[in-house]
């Protein structure tokens, strides 16, 4: 749906920013940190015998702005962990999450941004990203970021809307390739994404009784493994026809057309794939382009909006895209000033570095919670605050260089009333990977895997200087690619206490269990001390 068109919605993320250009207080606050943290892993079944123990040491920076025409919010980590033994060597991480917006001018043009690092596990087993305190060196850095403006202005009684937006995300590792499913799969390294749209539309009740917009978007990806290349271009008209006051008929009908291409790998004197020092595919530049995917042609849809309240609203569609039936739906309830439900449903044609573009950019830029796991620092599950958010669970499962065909629905629910706050996010998905049949990924095309996710999380102030949190969580991934199906769950438990105004104290506690179809379930036994100085 083109965003001109937005019968009975109202913008929450606009409407505060306007609400903040009206105020007259500015809001900076920054709270740099040093932390001392003792952990402890013992394998309750399966795995080593050995205990792991470490000795971590951190700084950080959480940090907040909000102005008359800024807002932003920073949660930065550096930590290094000392092995104690042989089982568990010295490793550096960084993890951090930034989303920041400025109205250059107010209402009308703003300039918005957002940057991730994290980690995840890339042995095989990528999806149990709850277990990286355990997973060794079987762990990789993970880095996103994009930037660009949004025009959203009106011309008379004709709303004009325009954004641009660049991405940039890298996968670092050294793992072997010899890992079920990593060569078929192709190695991530790094990707440039730009995507640009534009609109003009009315509202109904402006000139027409209904409410119209045509727009047209770009959308481009260049890939180093392999050379990979993903280009969308569309065009399309959408129309609103009020059937009550909060029900209205919603359709659209354009034109698309996608292309996703390659180059070959470098072959050696005996006819097999070269690969490079760094563990990912050679690229032979002499080679030309092969076609993945190419589709061109009409795409239409229609559906229902329905919005009730300002706090409510419901929309779904179904239609032809992709050559084949698709439907979308999204759907957000604010049951009250303390709460937030948001569900949607998703059909789009992705790869790992878009996926974690858009997710990033589906992050608030300010209010949101950073959750991270006491034992590996990792920010790898749901990210969200009262005005929403989004999880990052789905697009770290499964990593890999190959363009695939990304279905699922994901959702999350978030609550916070005095002492108390918690909050749920679950998710499913269905990959489609889609390679060149007569390139060296021709194995993958056509292949599916499917991803389940969920979890639970609340927390309470106990009193002026305690706190005590909780997570549950949950993972699945049925991957037919690999033959390698895993399962991860586990629960932490953490509590916090102050002493003075900037020195505290955290215990956690947590167990975790990795269970796959060739391996013995492992159930590891976690827990941690630590003290905190904030300047």
């Amino acid at each position: 749906m083109i965003k001109a068109v937005r019968l009975f919605c109202l913008n929450g993320l606009g409407l505060a920013v306007a609400a903040m250009a009206s105020s007259a207080y500015a809001r900076t606050e920054v709270a740099p940190y040093i932390e001392l943290d003792q952990t402890f892993i013992a394998n309750l079944k399966g795995g080593s015998d050995d205990v792991l123990t470490y000795t971590s040491a951190a700084i950080g920076v959480d940090a907040t702005m909000e102005t008359a025409r800024s807002e932003g919010q920073l949660s930065l980590r550096y930590e290094h962990q000392f092995g104690w033994n042989r089982a568990s060597a010295d490793s550096d991480i960084l993890s951090g999450l930034a989303r920041a917006r400025y109205s250059v001018m107010p209402e009308t043009l703003s300039i918005e941004g957002g940057a991730l690092a994290t980690h995840v596990r890339t042995d095989g087993f990528s999806s149990a990203n709850g277990s990286l305190a355990v997973a060794g060196d079987a762990k990789t850095n993970v880095y996103s970021l994009y930037a660009g403006p949004t025009l959203s202005t009106r011309v008379d009684e004709v709303d004009v809307e325009a954004s641009y937006r660049i991405g940039y995300t890298r996968v670092e590792d050294d793992v072997s390739l010899s890992v079920p499913g990593q060569v078929e799969l192709g190695r991530f390294d790094e990707s440039v994404y730009h995507s640009a749209t534009a609109s003009v539309g009315q509202q109904p009740g402006g000139y027409l009784p209904i409410g119209w917009a045509i727009g047209a978007g770009y959308d481009r990806e260049d890939a180093t493994e392999l050379d990979q290349r993903y280009v969308s271009k569309w065009i399309r008209g959408d129309v609103t026809v009020p059937i009550t006051y909060s029900l209205a008929f919603v359709g659209g009908i354009g034109y698309e057309d996608i292309r996703i291409s390659q180059r070959s790998v470098l072959l050696d004197g005996n006819g097999n794939p070269v690969v490079g020092s760094n563990g990912r595919l050679v690229t032979d530049p002499a080679s030309s382009r092969q076609i993945a995917y190419d589709i061109d042609g009409l795409i239409r849809d229609a559906g229902v909006l329905w919005r009730p309240s300002h706090r409510t609203s419901l929309e779904a569609r179904a239609g032809e895209r992709y050559d084949s039936m698709h439907y979308v739906g999204n759907f957000s309830w604010r049951a009250s000033p303390n709460s937030m439900l948001q569900i949607a449903y998703f059909d789009t044609i992705d790869s790992f570095g878009r996926a974690m573009n858009n997710s990033l950019i589906a992050v608030p830029s300010s209010g949101f919670v950073v959750r991270r796991n006491p034992f590996s620092s990792d920010i790898t599950g749901c990210v969200g605050g009262q005005d929403g958010g989004t999880c990052f669970n789905d697009a770290l499962a499964a990593i890999s260089a190959s363009n695939y065909r990304h279905r699922g629905i994901e959702g999350q629910y978030s609550w916070a009333r005095g002492r108390w706050n918690w909050g749920a996010g679950f998710g499913w998905s269905q990959r489609k990977f889609i390679a060149p049949d007569n390139s060296v990924l021709a194995s993958i095309n056509g292949e599916k895997d499917y991803y389940y996710f969920g979890e639970l999380f609340g927390g309470v102030k106990l009193n002026e200087v305690s706190n005590l949190g909780a997570t549950l969580y949950g993972s699945h991934l049925d991957a037919g690619l690999s033959s390698v199906d895993v399962t991860n769950y586990g629960t932490y438990v953490s509590y916090s206490r102050l002493f003075g105004r900037r020195l505290s104290a955290q215990a956690s506690l947590g167990l975790d269990a990795l269970d796959t179809s060739d391996l013995e379930t492992i159930i590891s036994l976690l827990g941690q001390v630590g003290v905190r100085y904030q300047f």
